[in-house]
């Protein structure tokens, strides 16, 4: 990529942004925060997620018949 084209897509981007709204901004950056994988789950994938879903379940279960 030369640098022309590299100033013209940086330019662009910055006069997307400016042209947003502080709300519109503000949800954008939400809804980017909100997709990220987070934890164990991004390192191990849900096999860690999902054991400790059927732990909780046995706890649950014991402290029902207690």
């Amino acid at each position: 990529m030369s640098t022309n084209a590299y100033i013209k897509y940086l330019t662009q981007q910055l006069v997307e942004y400016f042209n947003l709204t502080k709300k519109e901004r503000k949800e954008k950056r939400r809804h980017r925060n909100e997709d990220k994988n987070t934890g164990v789950s991004h390192w191990f994938g849900i096999v860690p997620f999902a054991l400790s879903m059927f732990v909780r379940k046995k706890i649950k279960k014991r402290k029902q018949m207690s």
